[in-house]
C-alpha cells in the first residue's frame, strides 16, 4: 500500500492533484481544504500522505484503485473518522471537506449542527449523525493550526472562509468560489463580515 508520495506538483484541478515522480505522473484525489493549501506549491516538490481505496461496484466488472492525498497524518485520521459515520463514505466525505479540519472539528465538538449542515452534501440529519458519532473525539483536531489564506490576518481569514462557504451555497463550485475570494484578498480588502466580502466581489466584477 502506498502511504506517502513525493514529487513535483504539476497540476491541480477541482478535486485532484498530479505529482510527477521520475518518469511517472500520479493522480491523487484531494479534499478542497488540502487543495487550497497546495495551491502555492505549484511547480514545487511536495510530499503527500496517502490512503487508498477501491472505486467501483464489487459486483461490477471494473474496480479502480484510487489514492487520496493529505498533508499530515492528523488529516488522514480525521478523514477516516468522518468516513466511519454511517451514511458518509469516501466520496461524500471528499466532497464535504471544503473547510479546514480545525473548523469542522470545532463544529462537531460544539454540536453546531447548523454549521455542519452548510458543508456540501451534508444536511441537518447527517450533521446530527456526525455529532452523535464523533463528539468528544475532535478536541485534538480542533487544535490544529489553520493554514487557510495565509496572506490574511487571522480575523480576516475566518471571514474569508465563511464567505467561501456562502459562495458555494449560492451555486459556485469550489474553484470558482476560491478564485473570487482570492481576488478580494489580493485587492487587500479588510472585510469585517461575510457581507463585506460579497459586496467586494460584486464591486470587483463590475470593474
Amino acid at each position: 500500500m502506498i502511504t506517502r508520495i513525493t514529487g513535483k506538483l504539476v497540476r491541480l484541478s477541482d478535486d485532484s492533484a498530479r505529482l510527477e515522480v521520475g518518469a511517472f505522473e500520479y493522480e491523487l484525489y484531494v479534499p478542497e481544504f488540502v487543495r487550497r493549501q497546495l495551491q502555492s506549491s505549484m511547480g514545487s516538490e511536495v510530499t503527500l500522505k496517502t490512503i487508498q481505496y477501491i472505486e467501483g461496484n464489487a459486483q461490477g466488472s471494473r474496480l479502480t484503485p484510487r489514492l487520496i492525498g493529505f498533508l499530515s497524518e492528523a488529516e488522514i485520521e480525521f478523514f477516516d473518522l468522518v468516513c466511519s459515520v454511517d451514511g458518509m463514505g469516501v466520496k461524500k466525505s471528499l466532497r464535504a471537506m471544503v473547510r479546514p479540519v480545525r473548523e469542522v472539528a470545532e463544529a462537531i465538538e460544539e454540536q453546531n449542527v447548523k454549521e455542519l449542515s452548510l458543508l456540501p452534501g451534508i444536511g441537518a440529519a447527517m450533521s446530527e449523525r456526525i455529532v452523535a458519532k464523533l463528539r468528544r473525539k475532535m478536541a485534538k483536531f480542533a487544535l490544529m493550526v489553520a493554514k487557510e489564506f495565509p496572506q490574511a490576518a487571522p480575523s480576516d481569514r475566518s471571514v474569508l472562509n465563511e464567505a467561501m462557504e456562502a459562495l458555494i451555497s449560492l451555486g459556485y463550485n469550489s474553484v470558482e468560489a476560491r478564485e473570487k475570494i482570492e481576488a478580494v484578498s489580493a485587492a487587500k480588502v479588510k472585510p469585517k463580515s461575510v457581507e463585506d466580502v460579497i459586496f467586494a466581489i460584486y464591486q470587483l466584477e463590475r470593474k
